[in-house]
């Protein structure tokens, strides 16, 4: 044993100093207990968390052997297995971190399993500032590094503001890529159809635009585009059931969205929107005019949500076909119901507070949830039924 030859004044000093410090040092609220049985509607829940020690993460994939891959906004991704958070891999691209830029979505190929091809999208740098791309990449047999990794996309007019990069990734039946991009801090550029700022982008594994785009061979617009007039699209999912594709989108002051975006499509930011601009002022065309789509929902005040997913699976037969959305400002994960039409009908708020704000939501192959808390100390967690509370 360690020998400590201090007189025991100083050891006793030393130790008041340390017990001082830990109670100044803010608590990270993930980390406070591994495992919590919280109640719900529906369904009484486990909360467990699975790694801790994340920085900034954007989001998580399941791998095939069950190991989770993550991405932290500052520009690394790593491999987490049994709780051990790993190095950082290489050959990840390099990103621009200015304001909310940063890695941001993980998308594995639906064949990924022979192939272990994966998608990112992050804030590059170049001409004029940084803008929104997606990278194509090959994860290495050890999981260690990513390899043949491309840019398969940049969008075309970059700028020093440094918000609303979008960017969730979601990934059809064919093998084609949506994803999408925000206003860049520029609302206008959202009406614009040659401009790649506020809209929903759909490419092909190799970059190029999808045969569906409503834009392609026409000079009115640019072929990568699917829908425009959104203000800030951080989440995105299909519906695996139906094909259906469905966003969630940053508000200003009121009006976060829920929509289900359709070619050609106009979604009105920053013309029509629920809430007013932070300036206080109304919108130019209120909250409905003709010729722009109207949300499934919305949020009034804002949530801030991160992320959606559609609610398929096992363990929790009661959420089938509900949409699970994590907010960021009010720090929970929201359960909205749907009836046969798709409309939404009841929402359930949950986990209030419990565990600070909450980038992304998953559901694993297992039925589970999987969160993470957007943090300097974030947190992997793991949503499960509790067997003991039911």
């Amino acid at each position: 044993m360690r020998q400590d030859n201090r007189p025991l004044k100083d050891i006793l000093a030393g130790a008041a100093a340390t017990l001082l410090l830990a109670a100044t040092l803010p608590a990270s609220p993930a980390s406070a207990a591994e495992t919590r049985e919280i109640p719900s509607k529906k369904a009484a829940l486990v909360v467990e968390t699975l790694a801790t020690g994340l920085k900034q993460p954007w989001s998580v994939e399941v791998l095939p052997d069950g190991a989770h891959l993550v991405s932290e906004k500052g520009g690394t991704l790593r491999l987490i297995r049994d709780g051990k958070v790993s190095a950082p891999l290489r050959g990840v691209p390099e990103v621009s971190t200015t304001g909310q830029g940063g890695l941001l979505d993980i998308a594995l190929a639906p064949d990924f399993a022979t192939s272990r091809t994966l998608y990112l999208t992050y804030s590059a740098r170049g001409n004029g500032g940084s803008g929104t791309a997606v990278a194509k990449a090959r994860l290495s047999a050890d999981g260690t590094a990513l390899e043949d990794t491309t840019r398969i996309f940049l969008m075309n007019r970059l700028t020093s503001r440094g918000q609303h990069f979008g960017s969730r990734i979601a990934i059809a039946r064919d093998g084609s890529l949506f994803f999408g991009i925000g206003d860049r801090g520029d609302g206008p550029r959202a009406q614009d159809p040659r401009d790649h700022a506020g809209a929903i982008l759909h490419i092909n594994p190799d970059g190029s635009p999808h045969a569906d785009n409503p834009f392609l061979g026409s000079s009115e617009g640019l072929a990568e585009i699917w829908s425009k007039g959104h203000r800030n699209p951080q989440g995105l999912a299909i519906d695996p059931k139906d094909g259906t594709l469905l966003t969630v989108e940053h508000g200003a002051r009121g009006g976060d969205e829920i929509n289900v975006p359709q070619p050609g499509r106009n979604y009105g930011w920053p013309l029509v929107s629920f809430g007013r601009h932070y300036s206080g002022a109304e919108f130019d065309l209120g909250s409905a005019a003709k010729g722009y789509e109207q949300p499934l929902y919305y949020w009034d005040p804002s949530i801030a949500p991160g992320a959606i997913a559609v609610y398929h699976g096992d363990m929790f037969p009661e959420w089938e076909g509900n949409l699970i959305v994590a907010a960021l400002k009010y720090q929970l994960i929201t359960r909205l119901e749907r009836d046969e039409s798709g409309a939404i009908v009841s929402e359930e708020r949950m986990f209030d507070g419990e565990f600070g704000r909450i980038r992304d939501v998953i559901v694993a192959p297992d039925g589970a949830l999987l969160l993470l808390t957007d943090d300097t100390n974030g947190a992997l967690l793991r949503v499960s039924r509790s067997t003991t509370m039911d």
